[in-house]
């Protein structure tokens, strides 16, 4: 859908800019995981260069945040991915994760934020240590979403995390060569409109309990 005046590669990138936020997280969601991505609909080529700490500490702040407000998790677990094979194996292949990725998880730590990492994505899903952990950060859009739609292609929802509003939708595509012959499967569009509403609830729900907070108290004071 690209024209004259509509030069955005996805959905999450125009309501990004409808509603003038700075960042937002592309985030799939099952009930089997919760996978976002550093990078979104950009070239592979490109994934590097905008790999960065500020990017990384971002996403995870968002993240974060939506774990605890839209999914009334506590105290989230977040799983952060290395970006080369092996997660760079300390520097032997490839330096990102040692002077980009584990300086964004420290400071993220330092924030009060529980990521780990960063995770060789290969051995991460293939030994379920997914099931560990409450969301996922990728660092690039196949890295997350390949081994997310593999298991959960006609139940997952794309949801973009750190929009004013709730967005959902089914996570995999139109597939117009299905329309009219009764083949295409309604689930993940079901899904995606019962998780909005619980969404919503939710967050009524958190700004209820967090609009009026006991104030800390210095047991000096007393």
């Amino acid at each position: 859908m690209q024209g004259q005046n509509f030069h955005f590669p996805g959905h999450t990138e125009f309501l990004a800019s409808s509603f003038e936020c700075n960042e937002v997280l592309m985030l799939m969601i099952s009930e089997v995981m919760k996978v976002g991505v550093v990078t979104g609909h950009i070239p592979i080529s490109q994934v590097p260069s905008m790999v960065t700490k500020e990017t990384i500490l971002s996403k995870l702040r968002i993240l974060n945040r939506s774990l605890i407000q839209d999914f009334a998790i506590r105290r989230p677990r977040i799983a952060v991915l290395g970006l080369n094979p092996h997660a760079g194996d300390q520097g032997v292949i490839g330096e990102e994760e040692q002077k980009i990725i584990i300086p964004a998880i420290n400071e993220a730590n330092n924030e009060g934020i529980v990521a780990l990492g960063p995770y060789p994505a290969d051995g991460f899903f293939g030994s379920e240590n997914f099931v560990k952990f409450d969301a996922i950060l990728a660092m690039y859009h196949d890295q997350g979403l390949a081994p997310f739609k593999t298991v959960n292609f006609n139940a997952g929802i794309n949801y973009t995390a750190g929009l004013p509003v709730i967005r959902t939708s089914p996570a995999h595509g139109t597939a117009y060569e299905l329309a009219g012959k009764g083949e295409a499967s309604p689930n993940s569009f079901r899904q995606a409109l019962y998780l909005a509403v619980d969404l919503f609830k939710n967050r009524q729900q958190y700004e209820v309990l967090t609009s009026n907070p006991l104030q800390r108290v210095d047991p000096e004071t007393i």
